[in-house]
């Protein structure tokens, strides 16, 4: 009789049996003789471990019961705990297998997958996050965690080092409709099929819907009930093998979790309540060697103690692309209408914002999708896109009902009839979601329904399919509307359809209240007690109510849910009442915000409009009245004007700034230059800039009245900042102690990329403090220090950190007294350093010793671009020396060397270096009086060289020889796009040359001869040249004394031959 216990038992054998333990068995049978030297030999010529017991357990069980028994003799009584494994665990890990495979199936759609199987590390929740309605959440957000740390879904549950270990508490948080159990169904899915997170022994997942259930339970009964094929759950809670505990859905947990109050419980037979088991295994007194992983929105999370989690992660919302692909997929086969819904609802910022949640995306997508098919329909009664959140929802709700009855269209009476039954469903429904909402209940259960006197049997169609799902779970049946925000919709529809005719509070159930007359005063109740509110529950509720109010959502409902125009009695009244709630004293919280969002829902925009038009035109100086601050933290989230660009500047003032920080949080471009802010003022922003939620990036605090103090409030909060790049503070006061301060900050901030600190008297000591910075930053790429009287001293600093330093970019020194010794040093570091991009010593009093300091460098130097030396005293032998420095450098591409007294000798040794020079696609010698010598030199140059772009000649003393040799040089040149001979001398005579040059040369693009004694001949000589030139798009001829005639001359030319280019006269 062959071996019935190895036969039994082979599959778990295979997969259990360590190559150590199976040379061990191997001896043991050649103890007994139950296996050969040859077989054992044969055994070990085997290359796999599973081919390797495969072929042991073939020959023992070819030998008969007793060869079967000897081997469970030997497991059993050497390793009882790899025999209870396999004789009972790993049987009930492959049913358990089984049975998650059954559930789940394949997982979830492809298009899911990146999204889903990276999720967001985050450090804690936010305070939005804490305090905010998941709709705030996204709209304030614009739907983007300012988060850089992603963790790939097969590593959620590992250490996040060699040195860690694997977090004990995860919780991974979404808003309503993010993916968050689509995400534990893609888990369970890809963990039973050995994808992921092998080492984990049971994936046990669980809902709080299935737990609202039960009253009470014990740790091991829980195990038994949810998963009946784990016959011994004593396995799970003993902590024998690797336990993944889920629970998916904490925000639908029917009892708020108390760790405070909560008593002890290590027993896991015990039973106890519910919520108490729950805090008991989170604290790690029951399943205290399982991971716990915990879903839920934001809010309900926060129950959970910080000081207990291990590892917080969340689902990021779709990206342009992933909403893009979604919409394909919703209209698959209308691709057309796929690209008219993107486009409609990227049109509106609020909406795309809101498509970054799946589940609103489907709505929008359908709504709009629904709107465009029908809007040619000449019986719609309205062809305007939705805009609101209250319309798209209309839309939703009216697609749904016209399913239900477009088959019934020919019969008037079965119409009436199932336009009853669904009013009646509706009111039900509504009436279940409003107290539902009020009780912060989102699933329901058979009882709820018929409590509310809904009738299961007729929760079919379309109607409720697209309002409300039903789940069948082991024990019941749960029911719960596909988005929270169709809850509050249902719910809105069901407060606006009784406040017309009930007595008392609607918000007491039991209708027990003090009377309560008229729809006003209900409307008014139920904004006051949203405005009372301390976490948003009830703002997405009012906005629904405020916007059946609307002109538009009455057109669309009128005969389904609402009457005719009956808004038009309680609008103005509900208008002057929410205006009523923003007269505020500076006072602005995300209630007040909330304010403005249902004037937008009934469609009162004056308010918004006015004060969005003063931001375009950059006159809100004087008029941000409490009422008004009101409207710009609404536009501060929604205005297109703040997409790019936040401009706040000369308009703020302390209290101002104050009541707006909730809202200047999550303004990516913050500009608040010029409003005359102090050190208090910084303290405010330090506040901003410290917090977790903080989204800006750049901020410019230009030409306020900031000193070391305040510079010393925004170190401290660049110290712990992860989101600002830039940061301009130029023309304040910081001086040497604000200079230390952020000098400080830059050792221990690794993501601000430039620091503009221009004209703040940090002098040199500033100067030393900031390169001490520089020797430890890594990430600095750009640092403005012009007009800060750093001098030499301050320059050597900077020089001695640039020699270390290799990220920095973009150095200005302009105006700041380095002379010769300074500049010294810094050429010396560019010698050695292989970051600097462009280095700015504009009038710095460089002599002409320093120009072979200069040249030496740029021989040995092939990083730097631009070079600006603008307004120094190089003269003619400096500059000479730089010239023959630059035949050799193919590196730098600008030069500037603006007023530095130079003459022809120099401009002629430029011009040799542009014969050889491939590199240099700017000059700039604008002030210098190279005279026509200097010019002639230069335009031989320019017929050979074939890469300089732009060449800027202003005031240089030009006139008609070197104006006539330049316009040859023009004549073959093709790579010459900008000119600019301002203020020199080349009369009519070089006019005319130039015009004959002009005929030919097809590259030119900007023209500037202003103030040249061109005359009206001259003027026209170059007008009448545009006729065959196609490539000039820009001429300056102003200060030649045209006259009136020559003007007209001129503009009927340019008109009739070149109408494209502008010419300014």
């Amino acid at each position: 009789m062959e071996g019935v216990w190895i036969n039994r038992y082979r599959k778990q054998l295979v997969r259990s049996i360590s190559p150590q333990f199976l040379e061990e068995i191997i001896c043991y049978m050649r103890k007994l003789d139950l296996l050969s030297a040859e077989e054992a030999g044969q055994i070990q010529e085997v290359s796999s471990l599973s081919e390797q017991v495969k072929a042991v357990m073939d020959l023992l069980a070819g030998k008969g019961s007793y060869a079967s028994q000897s081997l469970q003799t030997y497991i059993e009584t050497t390793n009882a705990q790899l025999y209870l494994h396999i004789t009972v665990y790993d049987p009930m890990v492959q049913k358990h297998l089984e049975s998650l495979q059954n559930r789940y199936g394949t997982g979830v759609e492809l298009g899911q997958l990146e999204r889903l199987t990276n999720l967001l590390l985050v450090e804690g929740l936010t305070d939005i996050q804490q305090k905010e309605h998941d709709v705030m959440q996204i709209e304030a957000t614009k739907g983007m965690r300012n988060v850089a740390k992603k963790i790939p879904l097969e590593k959620l549950f590992l250490p996040l080092s060699k040195v860690s270990i694997p977090p004990r508490i995860s919780v991974t948080v979404g808003v309503a409709g993010i993916g968050k159990s689509t995400l534990v169904k893609l888990f369970a899915s890809m963990w039973a099929k050995g994808e992921v997170n092998k080492d984990i022994i049971f994936v046990l997942p669980l809902t709080f819907r299935e737990l609202n259930t039960y009253e009470k339970l014990s740790a091991e009964r829980l195990i038994r009930s949810a998963f009946p094929h784990i016959t011994e759950p004593s396995f799970i809670s003993n902590g024998t093998a690797r336990i993944l505990l889920i629970l998916d859905g904490l925000d639908e947990f029917k009892t708020p979790l108390d760790f405070s109050n909560t008593v002890v419980c290590t027993d896991p037979k015990k039973e106890i309540q519910v919520d108490s088991l729950i805090t008991n295994i989170i604290r790690g007194n029951l399943f205290q060697e399982a991971s716990i992983w915990v879903t839920s929105r934001p809010t309900a999370a926060s129950q959970i103690p910080g000081g207990l989690v291990d590892r917080m992660t969340e689902i990021r919302g779709f990206g342009a692309v992933e909403i893009k692909d979604f919409l394909d997929q919703m209209f698959l086969e209308n691709k057309d209408l796929s690209s008219q819904v993107l486009g409609q609802i990227k049109a509106n910022r609020s909406l795309y914002t809101m498509c970054t949640v799946p589940a609103f995306c489907w709505i929008s997508g359908s709504s709009m999708g629904y709107f465009l098919k029908n809007s040619t329909d000449q019986s719609q009664e309205t062809t305007t896109v939705p805009k609101t959140l209250s319309e798209i929802y209309s839309y939703y709700f009216k697609m749904a009902l016209s399913n239900d009855w477009q088959e019934k269209q020919k019969e008037t009476p079965r119409i009436e009839q199932a336009i009853n039954n669904s009013k009646k469903i509706i009111g039900n429904l509504g009436r279940l979601a409003f107290y539902g909402l009020l009780k912060k209940k989102y699933v329901f259960y058979e009882q709820d329904m018929k409590a509310y006197g809904i009738d299961l049997s007729s929760l079919q169609g379309s109607l409720c399919n697209r309002m409300l799902l039903k789940e069948e779970m082991q024990f019941s049946t749960v029911y719960y509307f596909s988005h929270l925000t169709l809850q509050e919709f249902l719910a809105a529809t069901y407060y606006y359809a009784s406040a017309k005719r009930a007595i008392f509070d609607l918000f007491t159930e039991s209708g027990m209240s003090w009377p309560k007359f008229g729809f006003l005063n209900h409307f008014k109740n139920a904004v006051q007690r949203s405005l009372q509110s301390d976490d948003g529950q009830l703002d997405i509720f009012v906005r629904f109510l405020s916007g059946l109010l609307s002109p538009q959502v009455n057109k669309l409902l009128s005969g389904w849910l609402l009457m005719k125009d009956e808004h038009n009695s309680f609008r103005s009244h509900v208008v002057s009442f929410l205006q009523s709630c923003l007269n505020t004293d500076y006072v602005i919280s995300s209630r007040t915000v909330n304010v403005m969002q249902c004037l937008y829902e009934v469609q009162h925009m004056e308010l918004a409009k006015t004060v969005e038009e003063a931001m375009k035109n950059e006159s809100l100086a004087g008029m941000l009245s409490p009422v008004n601050c009101s409207a710009l933290a609404y536009l501060l989230q929604v205005s297109e004007v703040c997409m790019e660009e936040t401009n706040l500047s000369n308009c703020l003032t302390y209290n101002i700034c104050k009541s707006l920080l909730s809202q200047l949080l999550f303004c990516s471009n913050l500009r608040l230059d010029n409003n005359k802010f102090k050190d208090n003022v910084m303290e405010l922003l330090g506040s901003v800039l410290s917090v977790k939620d903080c989204q800006i990036q750049k901020m410019s605090l230009a030409e306020n009245q900031i000193s070391n103090k305040g510079a010393k409030a925004l170190a401290r909060s660049l110290m712990v900042n992860r989101s600002l790049t830039v940061l301009d503070l130029r023309s304040n006061a910081i001086g040497p102690t604000g200079a230390k301060a952020l000098a400080d900050a830059l050792k221990i901030n690794q993501v601000l990329l430039s620091l503009n600190l221009q004209n703040n008297v940090i002098k040199d000591d500033g100067a030393k403090f900031l390169a001490e910075a520089l020797l430890t930053n890594h990430k600095l790429t750009t640092l403005h220090l012009q007009k800060n009287s750093i001098g030499p001293q301050g320059a050597k600093k900077i020089a001695e950190a640039l020699k270390q330093n290799g990220n920095l970019r973009e150095l200005i020194l302009q105006s700041n007294s380095i002379s010769n010794t300074g500049v010294t040093a810094l050429i010396g570091a560019l010698r050695s350093n292989r970051g600097l991009i462009s280095l700015n010593l504009r009038e710095n009093s460089i002599g002409q010793e320093g120009g072979p300091e200069i040249a030496n460098a740029l021989r040995a130097n092939c990083t730097l671009r631009n070079l600006d030396l603008a307004a120094n005293l190089l003269y003619d032998e400096g500059v000479k020396a730089i010239a023959l420095a630059m035949r050799e450098n193919q590196a730098l591409m600008s030069l500037h060397l603006q007023w530095n007294f130079i003459q022809s000798k120099a401009a002629k040794a430029l011009a040799q270096a542009l014969h050889s020079n491939t590199s240099l696609t700017s000059l700039d010698l604008q002030e210098n009086a190279i005279g026509d010598e200097g010019m002639i030199a230069l335009a031989a140059a320019l017929k050979v060289n074939t890469t300089l772009t732009t060449l800027c000649l202003q005031v240089a003393s030009i006139g008609v020889s070197g104006a006539k040799a330049l316009a040859e040089a023009l004549v073959v040149n093709r790579t010459l796009t900008t000119l600019d001979l301002r203020g020199n001398s080349i009369g009519v005579a070089g006019a005319k040359a130039m015009a004959n040059a002009l005929k030919v040369n097809r590259s030119l693009r900007v023209l500037n001869l202003q103030e040249n004694s061109l005359g009206m001949d001259g003027a026209i000589c170059i007008a009448t040249a545009l006729t065959g030139n196609h490539g000039l798009t820009y001429v300056n001829l102003q200060g030649n004394r045209i006259g009136q005639s020559g003007a007209k001359v001129i503009a009927d030319a340019i008109r009739t031959n070149s109408p494209r280019c502008i010419v300014e006269m």
